[in-house]
C-alpha cells in the first residue's frame, strides 16, 4: 500500500516516531484493494464505523485513500439508505467469519446492493469522518468530486435512521441489536437482552474464539441472543418496527454521533452551495431530544432508554459520556465532571473504561464490559477540545499515546494496567493514534 504523506507528517512529535511508523505499517498491512479490515484474523471484512475511524487516520497519510475507504463502504448502501455494519469481501472464505453472507442473505432482501452485506447497522460516525477527510485536502477532494458523491449518500443514511429507526416517536434513533451500538457486549444491554431466548449453541459456530480467548469475548448464552435477534430481523425482511424488534434501545452515543453528523452535513452543504439550515435544525432537535429524554442530572450522564418499556437503563457505559461530541451541548461540564470522578477516573484510567470502574460487574478484560478502547477515548478527547477543555484533552492525548506505545495496537486495553486484549494490529487503534500524533 503506497501512501502519499501530507504536511501533517511534519507535525509528528519526534518522541513518538516509532509509534507513527508502526501505525502506518498496520494500516498498510490491513488494506484490501479499496478498504481496510479491522484486524486480519478476527475481522476479515469491512466494518462500518471502523471505516469511519480508519478514514480519520488515513486522511493524514493519503486523503485519497481515506476518501476511498468511505466511498467503498457507501458503495454497499442499501436503497432505503441504511449502511450495513459489514460489507463482505468476496475474496475471503465465506466461512471465515460468523455470521457470514449465508446467514444474512442480503441478496434476497429488497433494496440490498449486489455485494453481500449484513442487514444491521452501526453508529453513524461517517459524516464527521467525511468532513474531516475533506478538510485534510480540499483540492484533492474537489478534483475527485468527493463531496458531491458522498454528501447525498450521507443524507440518505441519516434519513433512514431518523425516519425508520425512530421507533417511539421521541425523535431519537433506536438500535435493534447490541452489535448496532458498536459496544456489543456492554452491561447496558443485559436487562433488555434478558428477555431474549438464546438460539441453541448447536445452531451456530463461533469463529471469534479461534482468534481470541473466551474470557475476553461474549458468553455463548449472549452470543445465542445475538444470533436470535439477527435471525428474527432477517426473517422479517429487515423491516423496522417494535413488533419486529424484541430488543430496541435509544442509545446516547448513536444519537450524539447523528447530531454531530448533522452539524458536519451542514458544513458540507455550505461548501456545496446548498442550504445548511435543515441540517442545523436537525442537529438542534437531536441535541434537545438527547438532553430531555436520556440525560439524568443526578447521575451527571446519559443513559440508554428501552424503547419497549420507556425506562432508562441505568448502567454506567462510557457511551453515557460521549454526547460531549455534540457542539453546544448544554450539559458538557457535567459530563466532564463525571468522567473525572470515581466511575471513569479521567486523568488516571486510560483509555477511558468502557464501563463504570466501581460497578460490581466491571470486567477489565472482557469485550465492552470494562476495558478501554481508543475510539471512545478519541471521541471524548474530540469533545474536550470542542468544549474548550484543552488541558484535559492534551493530558488524555499524551496518556493514550503512551498506552499505545507500551501495549501496541491492541483492540482494547485494561484501563488501569494498560494490558492489551483482543485482536493485535487493530486498524482503528492505529488510525486514531495517527490522528492524535498530528493534533495541532
Amino acid at each position: 500500500m503506497t501512501m502519499t504523506m501530507t504536511s501533517g507528517a511534519a507535525q509528528r512529535p519526534a518522541v513518538f516516531g516509532d509509534v507513527d511508523r508502526a501505525a502506518r505499517r498496520v494500516l498498510a498491512t490491513n488494506w484490501r484493494r479499496c478498504a481496510t479490515v479491522p484486524a486480519a484474523g478476527l475481522y476479515p471484512h469491512q466494518w462500518s464505523w471502523d471505516s469511519a475511524f480508519i478514514a480519520i487516520g488515513l486522511r493524514h497519510l493519503s486523503p485519497v485513500r481515506a476518501q476511498r475507504e468511505l466511498e467503498s463502504l457507501f458503495g454497499a448502501q442499501w436503497r432505503d439508505g441504511r449502511v450495513p455494519h459489514i460489507v463482505f469481501d468476496p475474496h475471503v472464505d465465506p466461512d471465515a467469519y460468523f455470521p457470514g453472507p449465508s446467514f444474512w442473505r442480503s441478496a434476497s432482501a429488497p433494496g440490498a446492493p449486489a455485494v453481500p452485506t449484513s442487514g444491521i447497522v452501526q453508529p453513524p460516525a461517517h459524516a464527521l469522518a467525511a468532513w474531516l477527510t475533506y478538510r485534510a485536502d480540499p483540492a484533492a477532494a474537489r478534483a475527485r468530486g468527493f463531496l458531491p458523491r458522498i454528501y447525498p449518500r450521507l443524507v440518505a443514511w441519516h434519513r433512514y435512521l431518523t425516519a425508520r429507526r425512530d421507533l417511539t416517536g421521541a425523535g431519537l434513533v433506536a438500535f435493534v441489536h447490541p452489535w448496532e451500538s458498536g459496544m456489543d457486549n456492554s452491561p447496558a444491554w443485559d436487562a433488555p437482552l434478558a428477555r431474549i431466548t438464546p438460539a441453541p449453541t448447536g445452531d451456530f459456530t463461533r469463529r471469534d474464539l479461534h482468534h481470541a480467548a473466551a474470557a475476553e469475548r461474549p458468553t455463548d448464552e449472549d452470543y445465542g441472543r445475538y444470533v436470535r435477534l439477527a435471525r428474527d430481523y432477517r426473517d422479517a425482511g429487515y423491516a423496522d418496527s417494535l413488533r419486529v424488534h424484541a430488543f430496541a434501545v435509544e442509545d446516547p452515543l448513536g444519537n450524539a454521533l447523528l447530531a454531530a453528523g448533522e452539524d458536519a452535513l451542514a458544513a458540507m452543504a455550505t461548501e456545496l452551495g446548498r442550504d445548511p439550515r435543515p441540517h442545523l435544525a436537525a442537529a438542534e432537535r437531536l441535541s434537545a431530544a438527547l438532553v430531555s429524554t436520556l440525560y439524568d442530572p443526578a447521575a451527571g450522564m446519559f443513559f440508554p432508554r428501552d424503547a419497549h418499556t420507556g425506562a432508562l437503563i441505568r448502567s454506567g457505559s462510557v457511551g453515557g459520556l460521549l454526547p460531549l461530541i455534540v457542539p453546544g451541548l448544554p450539559v458538557a461540564a457535567a459530563l466532564i465532571a463525571t468522567a473525572r470522578g470515581d466511575r471513569f477516573r479521567l486523568g488516571q484510567a486510560c483509555p477511558l473504561p468502557s464501563y463504570d470502574l466501581t460497578a460490581a460487574d466491571h470486567d477489565p478484560g472482557r469485550y465492552w464490559r470494562g476495558p478501554g478502547w481508543i475510539n471512545t477515548s478519541w471521541l471524548f478527547w474530540h469533545g474536550l477540545r470542542l468544549h474548550g477543555e484543552t488541558a484535559l484533552a492534551d493530558d488524555l492525548r499524551r496518556r493514550l499515546l503512551e498506552r499505545v506505545r507500551a501495549a501496541g495496537f491492541r483492540e482494547y486495553l485494561d484501563p488501569l494496567t494498560g494490558a492489551g486484549h483482543g485482536a493485535d494490529d487493530f486498524s482503528w487503534t492505529a488510525a486514531l493514534t495517527l490522528d492524535l500524533l498530528r493534533a495541532a
